[in-house]
């Protein structure tokens, strides 16, 4: 075994092709080997050995070690496991960006839907379909008009895009991403500065067999990917409690809603 290691070339088992071009560590296959100088260089694809057998003196080491890329960690687990706080400290620690993929997905769309959308947020929705439309009948023809007008105008700003859609379909009902949209919004973290000479921590991403397929295809290879796995009850015991306070809060806010109502319209009455 030492023997094979000292000739194994300057990437070890990572393809040299993909690491000078991509940046990116892309562990090789036995079955796309090739010699040179006596030291053996394993690639990702038959088309990266026949690239390295054309110019093999693009991809080796000359005076200096070949540079290695950055970490890249994706945190994975399911929600309210932690993965944020964990993936906050981690970037502090090492210097690395805080990538939450979820709250990337939601910046996207915010300057059209105004607000934040998903399964976490309905709540939210529910508030705000109660608040100005029965007082808006009590104050008039002009009232309406303008607020008509006004919902027309929003209505025209908050035209989405086909991949803003299929984001929001994501964020609403769970839908997957096709590819062309991940293409828009991943590959840019492997290959495109700041992320790629800096390195990250990418939290909530990958979620589903097919995130990590598309993953695997594009050859973005992560260094590191943890599952933080955690208890039920003890994920029931950190989200409940936070949860029944906004609720509680959420119904005071309607108490007090409908009582100001009421007093409005006995106002209008008199």
């Amino acid at each position: 075994t030492k023997q094979k290691k000292r000739h194994m070339g300057d990437t070890k088992h990572f393809c040299p092709v993909s690491l000078k071009e991509h940046f990116v560590l892309h562990p090789g296959l036995h079955e796309h080997a090739a010699k040179y100088k006596e030291k053996i260089y394993y690639f990702s694809t038959s088309e990266y050995r026949d690239k390295f057998l054309k110019s093999p003196e693009e991809y080796v080491a000359h005076n200096q070690p070949i540079q290695a890329p950055p970490l890249r960690v994706c945190l994975l687990g399911t929600h309210g496991a932690g993965k944020t706080t964990c993936a906050r400290q981690i970037a502090d620690k090492l210097g690395i960006f805080h990538i939450q993929f979820e709250e990337y997905l939601q910046e996207l769309i915010l300057p059209k839907t105004k607000k934040k959308i998903g399964l976490h947020f309905d709540e939210e929705h529910e508030e705000d379909d109660n608040k100005i439309p029965i007082l808006s009948e009590e104050l008039g023809f002009s009232s309406q008009t303008m607020n008509k007008t006004e919902t027309e105008k929003s209505k025209q700003e908050e035209e989405l895009t086909d991949e803003e859609e299929a984001i929001k379909a994501n964020l609403m009902d769970d839908m997957e991403l096709p590819p062309e949209v991940l293409d828009n919004i991943v590959l840019d973290w492997w290959k495109k500065e700041p992320f790629r000479s800096t390195g990250f921590i990418l939290d909530g991403f990958p979620r589903t067999v097919d995130e990590a397929e598309y993953l695997s295809e594009q050859g973005l290879c992560p260094d590191v990917a943890v599952y933080i796995q955690v208890e039920e009850s003890d994920i029931l015991d950190r989200l409940f409690p936070p949860r029944l306070k906004k609720w509680k809060e959420k119904k005071h806010k309607k108490m007090e809603y409908k009582k100001k109502l009421k007093e409005l319209k006995a106002k209008i009455r008199v």
